[in-house]
């Protein structure tokens, strides 16, 4: 069952893009229709140009770390969320090995008391996927401003034309490796290796570099200047060198205090005076 909710959590994440993506090519403005392309679209490329300062790079630069700022108790909680989810995986493999048998009952047995344990430690699992499910509309929207607005289809910052590729790779290049940095941060606190995201790790970067290789440089810049940010918001709220330690101490404590009452429980005798 948890398979198949994050095979449908995926797959509408994969419509949600494909429909933002379809919704329209044309120049927007004022009189542009529709709610994406009049409310969303158009109100984007407006917060831009006010942040802009007379340089569009600098708006995108600003409304990004804007967008970051607004998302960060959304991504707070993700956090916590999938450090509890994390902290429950040696429980729930023991309720894996009891309940081992696949038959029908057995399994249902199995859901109920995975459930209940995360309730019982106010964990959803699913949560993580929330802002994903937020930041993709928002990355769509301001591609589509950059190429839908003329007013920002023809900013110009530094050495960018950011309606077209960056010439010279730098910003794919950047946001590759910030993309990198994120990801590998955030697995560095999980208890154990998972296949599926150390698989991620190496493929987002890649994935980001040929699409920034291919897209508008303006979206480049912004997945550089937002994964930079949650690069360092990582390292402040989620800092995986300080979870590691936090944990190396706690076993530690737990060692001691089993070796306590292991002497406890088996007193060395006390030699004879002669």
């Amino acid at each position: 069952m948890k398979k198949y909710n994050r095979i449908f959590l995926m797959a509408s994440l994969l419509v949600l893009v494909v429909l933002l993506s379809a919704c329209g090519t044309g120049d927007v403005d004022a009189s542009s229709t529709g709610i994406w392309s009049r409310y969303i679209i158009y109100y984007f490329g407006e917060a831009i140009q006010a942040l802009s300062f007379g340089s569009v790079g600098v708006g995108i630069i600003l409304f990004t770390i804007i967008i970051r700022i607004i998302l960060m108790p959304l991504m707070h909680f993700q956090t916590k969320s999938m450090r509890k989810t994390q902290e429950l995986q040696p429980k729930i493999k023991a309720l894996q090995q009891k309940y081992a048998s696949k038959d029908q009952e057995t399994q249902a047995k199995l859901q109920a008391e995975t459930k209940k344990l995360y309730a019982e430690h106010n964990v959803n699992p699913y949560a993580g996927c929330l802002p994903l499910l937020v930041q993709m509309p928002v990355m769509i929207a301001l591609y589509q401003s950059i190429l839908r607005v003329p007013a920002l289809r023809q900013g110009q910052f530094m050495w960018l034309d950011l309606s077209s590729p960056d010439p010279y790779f730098i910003l794919p290049i950047l946001a590759a490796i910030f993309t990198f940095a994120s990801t590998y941060l955030s697995s560095m606190s999980q208890l154990e290796s998972n296949p599926s995201t150390k698989i991620m790790t190496f493929f987002m970067p890649v994935m980001i570099f040929v699409m920034g290789m291919n897209l508008a440089s303006g979206l480049s810049l912004y997945w550089v200047v937002s994964n930079a940010f949650q690069t360092v918001q990582t390292l402040l709220i989620n800092n995986p060198f300080k979870i590691r330690q936090e944990r190396a101490e706690e076993a530690r404590r737990i060692r001691e205090r089993e070796r306590a009452l292991q002497k406890a429980k088996n007193p060395k005798k006390k030699r004879k005076k002669r």
